[in-house]
């Protein structure tokens, strides 16, 4: 019975030092490989990256590692800066090292089909003339703010007299895509009626911004007698400064 329970303790110390060996081995092999070996630093992707994503907030998915110089993918992203102004194309996996050829200008996403509607928001269409949507100029990717002139009747002695009040009633609006485009005057053809061309658009908003929006283009319906908003829409840009806006009326307009 005891020359069991020693063989047996003795099979188990055996076991534990071949175990020990066998990783010494493996991490001085690993360590005689990378001798000499050029290392590098690169971004290797912690949580999945969704498509679309923005290279400013790419920070937030990715974590640091040192790997081979030999290793190290075409195109490694060695500054998140670089990536400043730009968007993911596809969804990057967590293991990936991070590569400035999985990214693309808002442009070159939109050439590919239509920009994905960031998470929690959601996407509707409205249509707009070309002159009211900066003669065409908008496509997917642009970020855009939104206009609204109310008319409301104030009813005098004879007649309704118009008082109409105009405000910004969006910023920074995401555009995923955009539908016809404003088509220059033929020849025979008015500048006025070139100008008619429709655009459509389509947006992506918050839930409670989605209503205010149905609100504010359901007035602008040429077809109804209701007209009681009509909207334009101007482009934006990181450096747009929306600050100093009001109600504009007849009463402080000039």
């Amino acid at each position: 019975m005891k020359t069991r329970i020693i063989g047996a303790v003795l099979a188990l110390v055996l076991a534990i030092a071949g175990a020990f060996f066998l990783i010494a081995y493996v991490n001085g092999a690993n360590a005689r490989a990378q001798k000499g070996a050029e290392l590098t630093e690169v971004y290797v992707v912690k949580t999945e990256i969704p498509r679309g994503t923005s290279g400013e907030a790419v920070k937030d998915f990715v974590v640091t590692d040192t790997v081979p110089k030999r290793n190290e993918v075409p195109d490694a992203v060695t500054d998140l800066a670089d990536l400043e102004g730009l968007i993911a194309s596809a969804k990057l996996l967590p293991g990936e090292q991070l590569s400035s050829a999985r990214f693309v200008t808002p442009e070159g996403l939109a050439a590919t089909g239509e920009i994905p509607v960031p998470k929690g928001m959601q996407k509707l269409s409205f249509t707009v003339p070309a002159d009211r949507a900066v003669g065409g100029e908008i496509k997917a990717g642009d970020y855009i703010g939104m206009i609204g002139t109310a008319d409301p009747d104030e009813v005098g002695d004879a007649e309704d007299v118009l008082n109409p009040q105009s405000h910004f009633a969006f910023h920074n609006v995401l555009v995923t895509r955009v539908q016809g485009v404003s088509k220059p005057a033929k020849e025979g053809e008015s500048a006025e009626q070139a100008a008619g061309s429709k655009i459509m658009l389509t947006i992506a908003l918050s839930a409670p911004d989605a209503e205010r929006w149905v609100w504010f283009t359901e007035g602008d319906n040429e077809d109804e007698d209701r007209g009681y908003v009509d909207i334009w829409l101007t482009l934006e840009n990181p450096d747009t400064d929306n600050s100093g806006t009001r109600w504009v009326t007849g009463a402080n307009a000039w």
